[in-house]
């Protein structure tokens, strides 16, 4: 970088070769005190908001404030995503975590409609309540204790594949979820691809998925080119449907990690973050009782000609979207994210330089006293009539 440039970097440290700030940061979320690694900078260098390290296998800096990362995240000329190879290369070069921004805005744009769409939402939701309430009587039956988040995301990735898969048998449910699990296991580990590591086996997990998902492709699109439907349509359809205002349609690559990252996503965050709000309810019997009492009187207000729930009735639900708002915020599940200096830049008056990697550290702003009062309390009530700065709730 030359003396002027290093003068102007965060403090920090670089830690040791190859490894870096590695260990302390896996050996910090393996303690179950995530808070200790970024807390260790803030006592050794001060407050200044931005920390010089090498991660992931590169020199990095990390953003642990507001300001900052609203900074970083809104100006798309001087960052572009810059996600650990390991990323990358699990959840497919064609998605959203490898693409650039305009490609970015082009499949978002093309994907935002069928998963939030007025339609697309209403159409999810008697499965989506069936599904739930078929489990919690499965669980109930059981007869003895059940492992709660294993039963969740088994739950939820049923839900999220009918979304995604409409018709798919349950060996294919059964083999996505095997492989997903894997996945997970080297989803942030360091890309080291040789026996025994997690990045071995998760590489191995991502093949066997896009072979699943290869396979479905190819069935619809044989079916379609024989003018056989299947009945309803799922989001593997919308995309092969899906075209932009130049009339590109997406090939066979972009679907399937589409639906690789929309999938992982989809079950593992809700079944986490279901998971999360349910603990901090069961520690706290008066929230609960406003949480249930909400819901019992949204299902008084149902008539007895309709079946299940609607958006209406889901958007009457008030107190439980704190209850939601509250363990994202405590909890956050994407308690980090990744970009990269297209430039030069300055953050909280440090450079970055051009080329090195950025990490947004989420959870630090969530956990600011300065920004949320007490922030280790588990409040719902600090939502109420609350619209959060720009940078504060990510």
């Amino acid at each position: 970088l030359g003396a002027a440039r290093r003068a102007r970097l965060p403090p920090g440290e670089m830690g040791w070769p190859l490894v870096g700030g590695m260990w302390a940061f896996l050996r910090a979320f393996k303690s179950g005190k995530p808070d200790a690694f970024i807390a260790s900078f803030v006592r050794r260098f001060g407050r200044t908001g931005v920390y010089r390290s090498f991660m992931f296998s590169s020199p990095t800096v990390l953003v642990t404030t507001a300001e900052g990362c609203k900074q970083v995240l809104m100006d798309d000329d001087a960052f572009v995503t810059g996600w650990p190879k390991a990323t990358v290369a699990l959840v497919g070069p064609r998605s959203f975590v490898a693409m650039p921004y305009d490609e970015h805005r082009r499949i978002r744009k093309l994907t935002a409609a069928p998963i939030n769409g007025f339609d697309a939402l209403t159409g999810y939701l008697p499965f989506i309540d069936r599904t739930v309430t078929s489990s919690l009587r499965a669980w109930a039956d059981h007869g003895g204790s059940v492992e709660f988040l294993t039963e969740l995301r088994r739950m939820t990735f049923k839900i999220i594949v009918q979304i995604f898969l409409g018709g798919a048998d349950q060996a294919t449910t059964r083999a996505l979820e095997r492989s997903y699990t894997e996945l997970n296991y080297g989803m942030r580990a360091m890309a080291i691809n040789l026996p025994g590591f997690a990045y071995r086996g998760a590489l191995r997990a991502r093949r066997r998925l896009v072979a699943v998902l290869q396979g479905v492709l190819d069935e619809r699109r044989a079916a379609r080119a024989k003018g056989v439907s299947g009945g309803g349509v799922d989001m593997m359809d919308r995309l092969i449907e899906a075209q932009d205002e130049r009339g590109r349609r997406l090939d066979d690559d972009e679907i399937i990690d589409v639906l690789v990252m929309y999938l992982n996503a989809g079950h593992e965050s809700s079944g986490h973050i279901t998971m999360w709000a349910t603990v901090f309810l069961q520690e706290n019997p008066d929230m609960f009782a406003r949480a249930k009492a909400e819901q019992e009187a949204i299902m008084r207000s149902i008539p007895s000609s309709q079946q299940g729930l609607s958006l209406r009735d889901f958007r009457k639900m008030e107190y439980l979207s704190q209850v939601i708002d509250e363990t994202l915020r405590l909890v956050n599940i994407s308690f980090v994210s990744f970009r990269q200096a297209t430039r030069d830049v300055f953050v909280n008056g440090y450079l970055i330089p051009k080329g090195w990697k950025v990490q947004l550290w989420y959870r630090s702003v969530h956990m600011d006293p300065q920004v949320y009062p007490d922030p280790t309390k588990f409040d719902p009530s600090r939502w109420e009539g609350h619209s959060p700065r720009a940078g504060t709730f990510l």
